[in-house]
């Protein structure tokens, strides 16, 4: 509901709690764009782990990143003595609890003053959210994560924006790409960044049909394939992959990046993303990098990959048919049916409008 704002409270400070994974983060940087178009004026601060805050350095909508470390997040006396000073520093008008877990509420229990303290319907937060949300169940993650914000409406005009975007300096992007020409990328050919593995193994399309699919596009596209990868045993299964393909000079399993900062300038010059659904596929289509993304059973597509369209499309077995409803059928059994072939007929035109 629109209203005449002059006669409202002005909201100078708020505050976006948004710890866990990258993907989550990613996604909800939507929440700050809206809150940032909403209030121009105001100061917003997004509270992260530490690994995942290098993303958001240079986010136009968030002012300050406040970073927890593994171990403040842990030790619950360090914990709590952060979250105290960081509410006693400044006076928060709005605070968007996105997650509403135990440990998060703290911040609104050190900021009972603040006018707008919203937090996802929980009970263990009744006397602590003035405002509590529904988790939304339709829809997919952007409209999950706006849909906090839905208290606002009764006294301001919120701008929505479901645009979830990152950012990446010219400098620090210049830099991995001298990084990338010293391990041999040529830039006058298209560079593809293949997510080849993921941190949780059942996530994985097959290695034997991720192997098949690369093997085809290097046949078929004059193009560079970079394997991105996190943990030693991601690692090892995208040496695998590179040898299964007789080490082929297209193939480039050296040029990986140390941090998410450096996944962001890694993505950032690249052409394309391929590869499993996760952290670096929301990477990729935030910096607006066309990507094609596999999805396991349980993943569910349309939840996953908000603003699909010709840039950003996926594949998930439901795709390709009905035989999923099947409950006798475990989720490997489902995911099977997400065939090279399968998975070809629907990239190959995306990379023929790109690199042909």
């Amino acid at each position: 509901m629109s209203k005449n704002l002059s006669s409202l409270k002005t909201v100078k400070n708020i505050l976006v709690i948004r710890f866990r994974r990258v993907g989550d983060a990613v996604l909800s940087s939507s929440i700050c764009t809206t809150l940032h178009k909403t209030f121009p004026d105001a100061k917003i601060d997004y509270v992260l782990n530490h690994e995942i805050a290098p993303l958001f350095e240079y986010h136009a909508d968030i002012d300050k990143i406040i970073a927890f470390s593994r171990s403040e997040i842990k030790d619950c006396r360090l914990y709590i003595e952060k979250v105290r000073l960081i509410m006693q520093e400044t006076e928060y008008d709005l605070i968007i609890d996105i997650r509403s877990t135990f440990k998060t509420v703290l911040f609104s229990v050190f900021s009972l003053k603040s006018p707008y303290r919203i937090g996802r319907k929980k009970l263990y937060n009744y006397f602590i959210h003035n405002y509590r949300v529904d988790t939304l169940v339709d829809g997919d993650e952007i409209s999950r994560a706006l849909s906090i914000l839905k208290p606002l409406e009764k006294d301001f005009e919120v701008k929505y924006d479901r645009n979830f975007r990152i950012y990446v300096s010219d400098e620090k992007k210049m830099i991995f790409r001298t990084k990338m020409k010293l391990y041999g990328i040529d830039f006058s050919k298209p560079v593809i960044v293949c997510a080849v593995a993921t941190r949780i193994h059942n996530k994985m399309w097959e290695q034997e049909k991720m192997t098949a699919l690369l093997a085809r596009i290097i046949k078929n596209f004059d193009v560079q394939l970079i394997f991105n990868y996190g943990s030693f045993a991601e690692k090892k299964i995208a040496f695998q992959i590179k040898k299964a393909i007789g080490n082929n000079s297209q193939i480039f399993t050296d040029i990986n990046a140390g941090n998410l900062g450096e996944l962001a300038a890694l993505i950032a010059n690249s052409d394309f993303f391929l590869g499993n659904e996760g952290g670096p596929r929301h990477i990729s289509q935030a910096l607006d990098i066309p990507s094609f993304a596999i999805y396991p059973h349980g993943a569910d597509k349309k939840f996953w990959l908000p603003n699909a369209c010709e840039r950003f499309q996926g594949i998930e077995a439901e795709d390709i048919t009905e035989q999923t409803k099947d409950k006798n059928l475990s989720s490997k059994e489902k995911f099977a049916f997400v065939t090279v072939d399968e998975v070809w007929k629907r990239i190959k035109p995306m990379l023929d409008i790109l690199f042909s």
